[in-house]
């Protein structure tokens, strides 16, 4: 089922907006708005980061900030209930919730459904669908606000959001949207499964569909000179290594520094790592206890322009991710693609999607996830041969260039938003030059 947006404005319910750790949503908002949508954002809380990406600044939507905790904007939280409780929808939507709330007793769950209600009686009438980034507490606030107000509602699923929250929370959501995107092959047949039938017959198919982030290929362009032959063996001019990712544990960066840690004394390295996180002095502190601290350089969290100047500076890219002890797992990292589009050789695990990108010895190395001695061979190979880097770097790049471009899979989602054919004139250059 496709939602009749295409005259009417589309409310985008996001978790936290602008967050640099989301481009791939920020950059979906761009298309889509050039594209002809008309997007409003609505974010269930407000900024933390310090900067913004480019794309942040050229997005026009507006954005509106329901409260973060009910507490805080206690007035506006009563007076929407006082409205809302009155009109058709209410009681279904209370049961709905009051029957999420039994099999779910925490405060998380309070709190989506007062955001329901202060989002159901803010929202301008001429906003008539709904659509989600996340599974989780995103489409619950959806799916709260359609119930209340006889509204559409649809989603777009990532990675944590899917893996997280349980099959009947899951199985739900599905049944009662109309349709949902998600960026990874093993997302998509986890979910599928998980849609319902109708009439003897499947149609998850229609429910949901494979729609990957992609990469903006306008954002990343190929790299303006030939990388060094730095083999590690000389001091003074180490071999660069690049980690981009949260600090977190479905990341496996204890596992990272592990394994450089077990690399030969002979092989000199140096690692940058950018991103934010909790586990940033744990990592620190343990780089330190193994004795590699003046090795590694923490960045924290930095805006995109940055990071294309870390990958343009880097010979391997490495990421470890894992699944974590609560089952949050990456999806189809985005970094990945960024750095294979500047023909880094990349190192990863096999984990969810990431096979779905990375094919081992030909666009890259994979190992098993927590296997430190087994990443540490890859490193130790990648360090010590600038012929194979340039030659995974190169087939990875052409691979990310040819079937992981942004602008073909925008399309696939505008069509969902019941969006016209792209033409000459609305469709991004890519995808006029195909036509």
């Amino acid at each position: 089922m496709v939602a009749n947006t295409t005259l009417q404005p589309v409310a985008f319910i996001l978790k936290g907006y602008p967050r640099l750790t989301e481009t791939f949503i920020a950059q979906e908002i761009e298309a889509l708005e050039r594209r002809g949508l008309d997007i409003r954002i609505i974010s269930l809380r407000h900024p933390t980061d310090h900067a913004v990406h480019p794309v942040h600044r050229r997005i026009k939507a507006s954005v509106k900030y329901l409260p973060e905790y009910l507490y805080q904007e206690p007035l506006r939280v009563w007076r929407a209930w006082k409205l809302v409780r009155h009109w058709p929808g209410y009681r279904a939507a209370r049961r709905l919730w009051l029957q999420d709330l039994r099999r779910d007793r925490t405060p998380n769950r309070i709190r989506r459904f007062g955001q329901a209600l202060v989002l159901a009686a803010e929202l301008p009438s001429e906003v008539q669908h709904l659509h989600a980034h996340f599974l989780h507490t995103p489409a619950s606030v959806a799916r709260y606000t359609a119930r209340l107000t006889a509204r559409s509602w649809t989603c777009s699923a990532h990675a944590k959001d899917i893996w997280t929250i349980p099959a009947w929370e899951k199985r739900e959501k599905l049944a009662g949207l109309d349709w949902l995107a998600t960026c990874s092959q093993a997302a998509h047949d986890h979910l599928a499964a998980l849609a319902p039938k109708h009439n003897g017959g499947d149609n998850s198919q229609d429910t949901v569909e494979l729609i990957y982030h992609g990469i903006d290929l306008s954002q990343f362009g190929p790299p303006a000179k030939v990388r060094a032959d730095r083999d590690g063996r000389n001091q003074d001019d180490p071999v660069r290594i690049l980690s981009v990712g949260r600090a977190v544990s479905k990341k496996g960066y204890d596992d990272l520094i592990a394994a450089l840690a077990a690399l030969p004394p002979s092989l000199h390295w140096r690692l940058v790592h950018i991103g934010g996180g909790k586990l940033s002095d744990k990592l620190q502190q343990q780089a330190k206890q193994a004795g590699i601290a003046e090795r590694i350089t923490w960045r924290g969290a930095q805006p995109q322009e940055a990071v294309l100047a870390a990958y343009r500076e880097t010979d391997i890219f490495v990421l470890a991710s894992r699944v974590a002890g609560d089952g949050d797992r990456d999806g189809l990292p985005n970094v990945l693609m960024e750095a294979q589009s500047q023909g880094l050789a990349c190192i990863a695990t096999r984990v969810s999607a990431i096979p779905e990108l990375i094919t081992h010895e030909e666009t890259g190395l994979l190992v098993e996830s927590r296997d430190r001695a087994g990443l540490s061979r890859a490193l130790a190979a990648l360090i010590a041969e600038p012929a194979r880097r340039r030659k995974l770097g190169q087939a990875g790049e052409d691979r990310v260039r040819h079937e992981f471009s942004h602008d073909f899979w925008i399309e696939r989602l505008a069509a969902r938003f019941a969006l016209p054919e792209a033409d000459a004139e609305t469709a991004p250059d890519s995808v006029a030059r195909e036509a």
